[in-house]
């Protein structure tokens, strides 16, 4: 029986009738060149039951080998110690779940460095494969490959941005020996997932500090990279390994014209969608909108959902409360979260401070995190760019104007201003208008953030 790597997948060249083939994990048969193929991250499981059956294999799939350079010693906290313990305990397999600004970053390096074979980090966008490289450099003496942003240069420890993985990892799946996936919660939806499907590495890793409910998403994930191991939760950190945290939450209320436009367009909206639900009480929000799609009333609901929800996004109240907080807190190092760029623009302009969003090219982005991290910006402004991994240690208040996505967003989001210092205490102040659905999703987002 030959195995060999086929454009993301393992091809078995064996005889259609052989016994043993289509009993193995996720094996099948493909007409299209008349042979069995599976999953390349089946590897590992395929390979240990041919093993244990006794079955003579000639295996050309790995291309994996030994790093070429040095890991330094890698100095960690008990609680990541104990994370990368439990790691190793799960076979090499598991996802590792930290609050953000506790170091899972250091976690993963401590894993390569015990692994010692060629390693690829997959993350979610420019600004962590930036962060994730430097943070490599730090501890590993020697090449360091980068796929995104415009770099294709591929070396036995590689970064990669989830877009760039799903494009090459075809090619380049048989090449490394250990997966690593920070904010590993945007897979197991299948959207992606072939990014991971498409890797033989039996070593894996996954990072988060949101993992998915449980559910289709968190069993597919459990399958892709492993269950999870390792879990703290921010309240489990805070005050020792992470800054102290206060939560403020400041109500505004809409303007007698906002109002009478808010009301307007939920009193369109909300017959649809209660109609939807005594119908399937079950049914997500995905599936309403997919259900609403289908008939000229329903889009009309979500039309005024999306004006009413736009409205929210930054009503005058708030902007006075913007105003008010950066003015308070002048001498401090602010980051302010919005909703979407366009409120993120109005800010950035009418209080002269730096955007940070997907517009901003990666010279501008690094001057101005550089710039922030001297002091001489004390206030940057974003809409989704900030919310995941990026490293801004001197940042000890948050202004949340508004969000799209729920408590993983708000954890992520307050992670941001958690980076442990001296005497520091952690300001959060969350902007909610009164009377809307606004009050009930910051109530969710808290539930997120406490203690078992």
């Amino acid at each position: 029986m030959r195995i060999r790597f086929d454009r993301g997948t393992l091809l078995f060249e064996v005889d259609r009738r052989h016994p043993n083939v289509s009993a193995l994990p996720g094996v099948m048969w493909d007409p299209r060149v008349g042979a069995y193929r599976a999953p390349a991250y089946r590897y590992g499981k395929i390979i240990a039951e041919l093993d244990d059956r006794g079955i003579g294999i000639s295996d050309e799939v790995s291309l994996h080998r030994r790093i070429p350079g040095r890991f330094h010693r890698i100095e960690l906290r008990p609680y990541q110690e104990a994370a990368l313990d439990a790691w190793e305990l799960s076979g090499r397999r598991a996802l590792v779940v930290l609050p953000t600004g506790s170091g899972k970053t250091r976690v993963a390096l401590a894993a390569a460095s015990r692994c010692l074979s060629s390693a690829v980090c997959l993350v979610p966008t420019r600004v962590l494969l930036d962060q994730w490289c430097r943070e490599i450099s730090r501890v590993y003496a020697g090449p360091i490959g980068r796929l995104g942003d415009g770099d294709r240069r591929v070396e036995a420890i590689t970064v990669s941005t989830f877009e760039s993985a799903y494009r090459h990892m075809p090619r380049l799946g048989n090449r490394f020996g250990m997966l690593v996936v920070d904010e590993a919660h945007h897979f197991g939806g299948k959207v992606k997932d072939e990014a991971i499907e498409m890797c033989i590495a039996e070593a894996r890793l996954g990072l988060t500090a949101t993992p998915p409910a449980p559910g289709e998403a968190a069993g597919r994930l459990a399958d892709l990279i492993g269950p999870t191991s390792y879990e703290l939760l921010i309240s489990d950190l805070t005050g020792q390994f992470l800054a102290d945290l206060d939560l403020i939450t400041i109500s505004v209320d809409l303007t007698p014209p906002e109002r009478r436009c808010y009301e307007a367009e939920m009193g369109r909206f909300r017959p649809v969608f209660l109609r939807f639900r005594r119908l399937s009480p079950t049914s997500s929000w995905t599936d309403f909108v997919r259900s609403a799609y289908r008939t000229p009333e329903g889009r009309c609901a979500l039309d005024s959902w999306r004006r009413a929800r736009k409205l929210l996004a930054f009503p005058r109240r708030k902007a006075e409360a913007v105003r008010m907080l950066l003015r308070r807190h002048r001498n401090a190092r602010v980051l302010v979260f919005t909703t979407d760029n366009e409120t993120a623009y109005n800010i950035a302009q009418t209080h002269l401070i730096m955007p940070i969003t997907c517009d901003i090219g990666r010279t501008e982005r690094e001057e101005a995190l550089e710039r922030f991290h001297k002091g001489e910006l004390s206030a940057l402004v974003s809409a989704r760019v900030l919310n995941e991994g990026m490293d801004v240690p001197e940042a000890n208040v948050a202004v949340v104007v508004g969000g799209a996505m729920g408590r993983r967003e708000h954890v992520q989001r307050v992670g941001r201003i958690l980076r442990p210092a001296q005497g520091k205490r952690a300001l959060v102040y969350e902007l909610v208008v009164r009377g809307t659905g606004e009050v009930r999703q910051a109530f969710r987002r808290r539930q997120g953030l406490g203690s078992r």
